[in-house]
């Protein structure tokens, strides 16, 4: 069994992309081995930390560096697809930051190399197993504490919105799609679908008005089906401040979330009168948490074995976005169970 570092390149170095160095560095199991940043200060700074490694400007050409086994992607949402389709395309294993891609046509590109190339593929959400807000929500569920649950409500909202920049690729309508949605809404989506399996059908309503130097939904309002007939809301803004919140609602009794502050509350049915809420204490996440996600991308290149997230649980997260716009845009219910996203 090969244990050996894994040899990867990382484009995007600074911001997010030094949070996932640190994490790879703490995991003791990756020697980055290219950087590639549009930025020269950051690239160096990077290249310092990383005890100088060879850095490019040029994407294709880091891609050519000979050694490389694998590519780590943390640039902005909108250059996700491009550069690790052209990753698997040059036989590197990609790892590659939330959200996914930008359009249901990336989704199937993706889908389609990956296949044609045999190359593994990490996405960097949540690692929800080993999350203990979540393994608390599942134990509520699944154990009766809720009776039938009857449905969700989720939010996850901040004002970053009105920070962005005219030209930003954030207020550009076909690169930021739903805005907060496609920014934030796709963890909870991704949070959503652990608990609750896939999404059957979408319906959605957005405003755009709020703030009129982006393009983007300033709110987006979403209504989820899921396969066994679970339906629930995921509300995002993008000009409000910050909320972060998951709430189950069930015949026994109720479960409140902050997904931000990790607080929980239970809220047991009575008959005839209002019923306070009981804060509960919320497990631990497991030690290893957060840096799951890139443990098990190389314990799948190493040992074959199977990891989350991987691609098809990133496109599952985005692919509700892309039916919100669509079905927000068209006045209907979007049926991702029957593939109506066109180019998926």
């Amino acid at each position: 069994m090969n244990d050996s570092k894994l040899k990867v390149a990382m484009v995007g170095v600074w911001n997010f992309g030094k949070y996932r160095r640190d994490r790879m560095r703490e995991t003791g199991l990756f020697e980055i081995a290219a950087l590639c940043d549009r930025n020269p200060e950051w690239l160096a700074a990077a290249a310092s930390e990383e005890n100088g490694p060879p850095t490019f400007a040029d994407y294709s050409e880091m891609l050519r560096h000979p050694g490389l086994e694998a590519v780590v992607i943390s640039t902005g949402a909108d250059s996700h697809a491009r550069l690790a389709l052209a990753a698997m395309h040059a036989g590197l294993h990609v790892f590659v930051e939330k959200p996914l891609c930008a359009s249901p046509a990336e989704c199937s590109q993706l889908r389609q190399a990956q296949r044609q190339t045999g190359r593994v593929v990490g996405v960097g959400h949540n690692h929800c197993p080993s999350d203990g807000l979540l393994r608390l929500a599942k134990e509520y569920w699944e154990n009766g504490r809720l009776g039938t649950l009857v449905a969700y409500e989720a939010n996850s909202s901040h004002s970053g919105g009105l920070e962005i920049r005219p030209g930003d690729w954030r207020g550009l309508a076909d690169r930021n799609p739903g805005g907060m949605l496609f920014q934030c809404g796709v963890h909870m989506l991704h949070a959503l679908q652990f608990l609750f399996g896939p999404v059957a059908a979408v319906q959605a309503m957005m405003r755009y008005d709020a703030n009129p130097n982006t393009q983007t939904a300033d709110a987006s309002n979403v209504l989820l089906r899921h396969k066994d007939g679970l339906v629930g809301t995921l509300n995002c803004y993008h000009v409000t401040a910050y909320c972060h919140e998951l709430r189950l609602f069930g015949t026994k009794g109720n479960l409140y979330l902050n997904t931000h502050s990790r607080q929980a509350w239970f809220q047991p049915r009575r008959r005839n009168e209002p019923e306070p809420r009981e804060p509960i204490a919320v497990p631990p996440n497991d030690p290893e948490h957060d840096r799951a996600n890139l443990i098990e991308w190389y314990r799948a290149i190493r040992q074959g074995r199977s990891h989350h997230p991987n691609l098809e649980e990133g496109i599952r997260a985005v692919s509700p976005v892309f039916a919100a716009e669509m079905a927000a845009r068209e006045g209907r219910e979007i049926r991702l169970d029957r593939n109506e996203l066109p180019g998926s």
